[in-house]
């Protein structure tokens, strides 16, 4: 009998009744009909016990539908107390993550507030996502915007512990997508996301990307760059990995932000402000040591020392803002001119400027400054509405052959600008000759 039937038994016992009853009845009637006492008295008996074995019946039904009760009610409380739990382990577990990320990130913002300069930030930056990726097969991607230009610019990429070079310098598909969003981005899975071009991906990206996480690098909303990982397995990330992703990407732009202002110190402690160039100081600090490489390696050096000729009479009889014009407009144009790796160039002095050009002959410099010399000439600035022209002289000394020494090497150089000055300006002259 089910629970459902004792409730039903308990609030009408009479079909209960009827049921044990129709037996002893009949039997009654037949006793009666036989005319046999012996069967009435059997029926009474019967009767005598159903009186007495009815009512106990009927509390043992009693305590039965309320044992089932009382069940169910304990199972609806066990089963409560089971969601509890659950729920309490699913907060537990939250909490360990969070309290596993946190620990993570303690240790990331511990190593990048070591880094000075931008190069040190950035690969400590990308060596602690891999670390903490654990992925050898995942690539992961920093890119940094220009600060002058705006363009986007890779700076470091690896797979692994292993450089990747990419052929994509300037971002593809995906990181064009976030700079135009400026929002995290997810890709579970690339095959089944549809806001991609696949083929037009595979063209651009030499190796294959299932799955991507990629977040903007902002400070202050000002973006900084872009950080990336993919992996040529799909499903490999989820939101939780995104979000990870995003605060250190966050820490990150704080360093990089912090890597940027002490570069940008440093530069002002070592550049010129009106040119841009290189101060005295600086240069004298670096040519040592480059000059004692060329030494060491049987290897060629020139040093040219340059001076704008008549410069006085541009600040005497223009103002002393035209003669600043006269100095940015040929330090710039040296700019241009040597853009070349390992060139350093620098404000000398006044109207003086010097260069030195690691791996390069007396005779391959002697045709530099020539040509430099000529292209200068030919320029035309304005000073007060007045078209003007400007010339230079400039005095070349080569190592080995003239010096061997830093000091001596520049006092030749100087030598050779004071007679290209004495023998009419405009003009180079080599130290040892004339």
């Amino acid at each position: 009998m089910t629970p459902k039937q004792n409730k039903e038994y308990l609030k009408n016992p009479l079909p209960l009744i009827i049921i044990l009853l129709t037996p002893l009845i009949g039997l009654f009637i037949l006793a009666v009909t036989a005319d046999l006492r012996v069967f009435i008295l059997i029926g009474f008996a019967l009767s005598a016990i159903l009186v007495v074995l009815l009512p106990a019946h009927l509390r043992l039904t009693r305590m039965r539908a309320a044992a089932e009760l009382q069940l169910q009610d304990i199972r609806e409380r066990m089963n409560l107390v089971d969601f509890s739990i659950q729920k309490e382990d699913q907060t537990i577990r939250s909490i360990q993550d969070k309290i596993t990320d946190f620990s993570q990130l303690k240790v990331v913002t511990e190593k990048l507030s070591q880094c000075l300069t931008l190069d040190e930030t950035t690969k400590t930056l990308s060596r602690e996502i891999r670390r903490l990726l654990g992925d050898k097969d995942a690539t992961v991607i920093l890119y940094l915007f220009h600060s002058k230009t705006g363009d986007l610019g890779i700076s470091s990429s690896h797979k692994g512990q292993m450089r990747v070079n990419l052929k994509t310098k300037k971002g593809d598909e995906f990181d064009h997508y976030l700079v135009k969003t400026m929002q995290p981005l997810l890709i579970e899975d690339l095959k089944s996301d549809y806001r991609f071009d696949i083929d037009k991906v595979k063209i651009q990206d030499e190796r294959t990307i299932g799955s991507l996480i990629s977040v903007p690098m902002t400070v202050d909303q000002r973006a900084l760059g872009i950080l990336r990982i993919d992996s040529p397995q799909d499903h490999k990330f989820n939101t939780q990995d995104l979000r990870f992703l995003r605060t250190v990407g966050d820490v990150g732009a704080m360093a990089i932000e912090n890597a940027q202002l002490y570069q940008h110190v440093q530069q002002l402690a070592i550049r010129d402000g009106l040119t841009g160039l290189y101060l005295r100081r600086y240069l004298k600090e670096r040519m040592p040591s480059e000059v004692a490489r060329q030494l060491r390696n049987d290897g060629r050096l020139a040093f040219l020392m340059i001076d704008i000729d008549k410069f006085k009479v541009y600040n005497d009889k223009f103002g002393h803002m035209a003669g600043d014009i006269v100095l940015k407009t040929v330090g710039e144009f040296m700019q241009d001119f040597f853009d070349q790796p390992g060139v350093l160039l620098c404000r000398y002095g006044g109207e003086e400027f010097a260069v030195m050009l690691p791996d390069c002959d007396k005779k391959a410099a002697a045709e530099l400054a020539e040509e430099m010399r000529r292209q200068i000439a030919m320029k035309m600035v304005i000073l007060r509405r007045e078209k003007t022209n400007i010339t230079v002289s400039v005095g070349v000394a080569g190592l080995p052959e003239d010096a061997k020494v830093v000091d001596e090497l520049i006092r030749v150089a100087d030598q050779a600008l004071y007679r290209a000055k004495e023998t009419g300006r405009d003009r180079v002259c080599l130290a040892g000759e004339g």
